[in-house]
């Protein structure tokens, strides 16, 4: 593994440039490329064999540009497909998967909320995941269908994403949830507002800090961290609309290279 070459982050769209946020925080010096196939977008819909196709497509495009190590950050493309983009690729991959365990092991009142889309609910991973963790416990899950649509559309905060949280909330706060799990990346940007409608007594967990340790830990294990003493360097890659990355990234104080790209 080659100090200076780049992490590589793929997506169904914008959603893991949340997880890519934190890993800067923790990693201030690796450079990395983020590739939004929003055009895709959301692969939740799709069958198993079309998310690892589409996984192969991006992997092989990161490759191409001199990654050392890919991030999945897409919980559909995780579950479904990161054992065989292991088994194919010679590169470290991290995946981004459920917190079931932590709400699991913490819960008071024995009910926990998951929020997801249905390619991550009906895959073999979650469901053995579930039953390794959960088994004991009362789990609501709910399909996030639409809420992709509307972040990759640029509309966070419209009427139509305030209705469907409602929608989707109401019934994990009836079930008494004291943890709700976003088993999606593209659902960390509506913590704000899920916070509005569920108030402060449930637990919100997403995974990008813990994605960012695990990355750090696997170069440090390969003694791939980055050494250079400075920033690192930003490329971003959409082959959809880019104004929703540069909505999303408005706060970050760094230059970032921001790109159309068919692929």
């Amino acid at each position: 593994m080659i100090k200076q070459n780049i992490i590589g982050f793929f997506d169904s769209g914008v959603g893991g440039t949340s997880i890519w946020k934190e890993m800067i925080q923790i990693l201030p010096h690796e450079n990395t490329i983020y590739l939004a196939d929003s055009i895709n977008a959301p692969y939740g819909k799709k069958t198993r064999e079309e998310i690892i196709l589409l996984s192969e497509k991006n992997t092989e495009f990161l490759l191409n540009k001199g990654c050392k190590m890919i991030v999945v950050a897409c919980n559909t493309a995780t579950t479904n497909a990161i054992s065989h983009l292991r088994e194919k690729y010679k590169i470290p991959f991290i995946g981004i998967e459920p917190a079931i365990k932590p709400a699991a092991l913490h819960t008071k009142t024995n009910n926990v909320g998951i929020l997801a889309t249905q390619g991550t609910l009906s895959s073999e991973l979650f469901a053995i995941t579930s039953q390794e963790f959960a088994s004991n416990i009362d789990v609501c899950e709910q399909e996030g269908k639409g809420l992709v649509e509307l972040i990759e559309s640029n509309q966070l905060e419209s009427n139509d994403m305030q209705n469907l949280l409602v929608k989707y909330l109401e019934p994990m706060q009836k079930a008494n949830i004291d943890y709700l799990i976003l088993g999606c990346t593209h659902y960390s940007y509506l913590i704000p507002q899920i916070k509005e409608i569920i108030g402060n007594k449930v637990t919100i967990i997403d995974s990008g800090f813990a994605v960012s340790k695990q990355i750090k830990k696997i170069l440090e294990k390969n003694k791939g961290l980055n050494s250079q003493n400075r920033q690192g360097n930003y490329q971003f890659y959409s082959n959809k609309n880019i104004e929703i990355i540069h909505s999303l990234l408005a706060e970050i104080p760094f230059e970032l290279e921001i790109k159309q790209e068919q692929f």
